[in-house]
């Protein structure tokens, strides 16, 4: 396969992050190209032959093309030379897909779509806040956070894993959004190992490239 990997999507998206998290991790150089579904019309007609319903991220890399960041994800790692991104073992590789559709199904709602939205999103574009909304939203919060904490265990990643998988990507640009809120530190204050694996993980060279 040649060609140089086109991420389609804006550069604020979680979802795109991840993804370029992850050809970061690999040394992929790659190019996006900007599409934004929120903005006025939505995306262009041509756009809808890569992702059908949309939205964000899409892939092309040669003849090969696929939307959603997971399967995405998941080709690069398996597709490209450098660092494995998914463990070798069974009970490994499930953990760290059970970590990816949490962030997916409950973290993203959660942290990204009420929390981050409504303490930092809203603000900026001139509206109020939803208090009553954010106080609502806390305590699944803190229950995500101790999930992962517990499955990270004593490791220093997500998966429990002593190298970091996709599920670290997939998780870091959400806790990324979080951690621009105040609640960030109710939420995370008695998970000590989600805060070094934060640390841990923004002092790596593709957060620093592609966490927005």
């Amino acid at each position: 396969m040649t060609g140089l990997p086109k991420v389609y999507g804006m550069a604020f998206s979680v979802y795109v992050q991840a993804v370029r998290l992850t050809l970061g991790e690999k040394g992929v150089d790659h190019a996006l190209v900007e599409v934004n579904p929120f903005a006025p019309g939505g995306v262009p007609d041509w756009y809808r032959e890569l992702h059908p319903f949309g939205k964000m991220p899409a892939f092309v890399h040669g003849d090969v093309k696929f939307f959603e960041s997971e399967p995405i994800a998941r080709y690069i790692d398996e597709a490209f030379p450098g660092p494995a991104l998914q463990p070798a073992d069974a009970p490994a590789r499930a953990k760290m897909a059970e970590i990816i559709s949490l962030m997916r199904s409950y973290a993203y709602p959660n942290w990204v779509w009420t929390i981050f939205i409504e303490r930092v999103s809203k603000p900026r574009k001139g509206g109020a806040c939803d208090e009553a909304r954010i106080a609502k939203a806390l305590p699944e919060a803190v229950l995500i956070a101790g999930v992962l904490a517990r499955t990270m265990g004593s490791a220093p990643w997500l998966a429990g894993t002593p190298e970091p998988t996709l599920a670290d990507f997939f998780a870091a640009p959400m806790m990324n959004c979080l951690v621009g809120t105040p609640e960030w530190r109710e939420i995370i204050a008695c998970q000590p190992t989600l805060v070094a694996w934060w640390a841990r993980m923004r002092g790596r060279p593709s957060a620093a490239l592609y966490l927005d």
